[in-house]
């Protein structure tokens, strides 16, 4: 005959044994699981694994490259977007720096060379001047345009911003797609402002791209948790700059942004399984936004 339920076990029998319970991610301890990080064998949970060539790894361990100080159990794994560790995690952000500098003392030296590769119009703006650049077939200005500074203080703040922004960002994504994510983020920057800024109005400088960078920062601390205060308020300032000053295309850092949260997101949350076609797809739609929103503006102006 069962035995009710709160009676006291017949002879020979055992209590059931309550089952043994997980341990907790030391990140989320609201969250059970089984998997440890391979390095410093703390819990971790699925938002928190990282894919290494054996096992998984926590954060710490990936972004410091021992986690407890300890030597590494494991090779070194890729990165949280799948990207490969370098040993210069900044060789890019160096790359892209040496560039912006190279182009602004070559216009230094010779300030016409600066109507070439701007993206539309004349520099210094001029409302008389017509229409040139891109609506005349010279879609290399979308690139150009986003290396170019003319005042000391204009690049010198773009090149501050690349390299407190762009060093984080290029360890934490891979060099590949941190490359991908400036170059589609200022493209982006360069598309909105063909298309809202003035014909005749001259566009110049990498705060597209830096835009990018703020809003792939803010995606990132957000996935790995971080006090998300200090790059939000920074962003805030910028912001307050963009639209309070006079003379900045606030267009460039609008789509810029835009594009870096979008392109952010794809790369930090992208599923395992199917990760580069996630990345590079989204990659791919943003372009695919820049050419067309280029080729409606074209068509305005032709």
């Amino acid at each position: 005959m069962d035995q009710a339920p709160g009676s006291p076990q017949g002879p020979g029998e055992q209590a059931p044994q309550p089952a043994p319970s997980l341990p907790t991610c030391y990140r989320h301890p609201d969250r059970e699981t089984g998997v440890r990080c391979t390095r410093c064998e703390r819990p971790i949970c699925p938002e928190c694994m990282i894919s290494a060539s054996v096992g998984f790894q926590c954060p710490e361990c990936v972004r410091d490259g021992s986690g407890t100080g300890h030597a590494p159990t494991a090779t070194l794994p890729r990165t949280i977007a799948g990207g490969t560790i370098a040993a210069d995690p900044r060789l890019f952000t160096k790359i892209l720096i040496v560039i912006n500098l190279a182009v602004f003392l070559a216009v230094q030296m010779n300030n016409s060379l600066l109507n070439s590769l701007v993206l539309i119009g004349q520099w210094p703006p001029a409302p008389w001047m017509p229409t040139e650049g891109v609506a005349e077939g010279e879609w290399y200005r979308l690139v150009t345009s986003m290396f170019t500074h003319e005042e000391i203080w204009h690049i010198a703040f773009n090149m501050l911003s690349l390299w407190w922004l762009g060093g984080p960002l290029e360890a934490a994504l891979g060099r590949v797609r941190y490359l991908a994510l400036y170059l589609v983020s200022g493209l982006a920057g360069s598309a909105l402002t063909y298309l809202l800024a003035s014909p005749s109005e001259g566009s110049l400088g990498a705060s597209g791209a830096i835009f990018g960078l703020f809003g792939a920062t803010a995606v990132l601390m957000r996935r790995l948790n971080y006090d998300m205060r200090p790059v939000l308020a920074l962003l805030a300032i910028n912001l307050i700059f963009t639209f309070t000053w006079s003379g900045i295309a606030w267009e460039a850092h609008i789509g810029g942004l835009v594009a870096g949260v979008v392109v952010g997101y794809a790369m930090v949350h992208a599923p395992r399984e199917r990760r580069a076609l996630v990345q590079y797809g989204t990659c791919g739609l943003v372009l695919v936004a820049v050419i067309a929103l280029t080729l409606l503006r074209t068509f305005q102006l032709t």
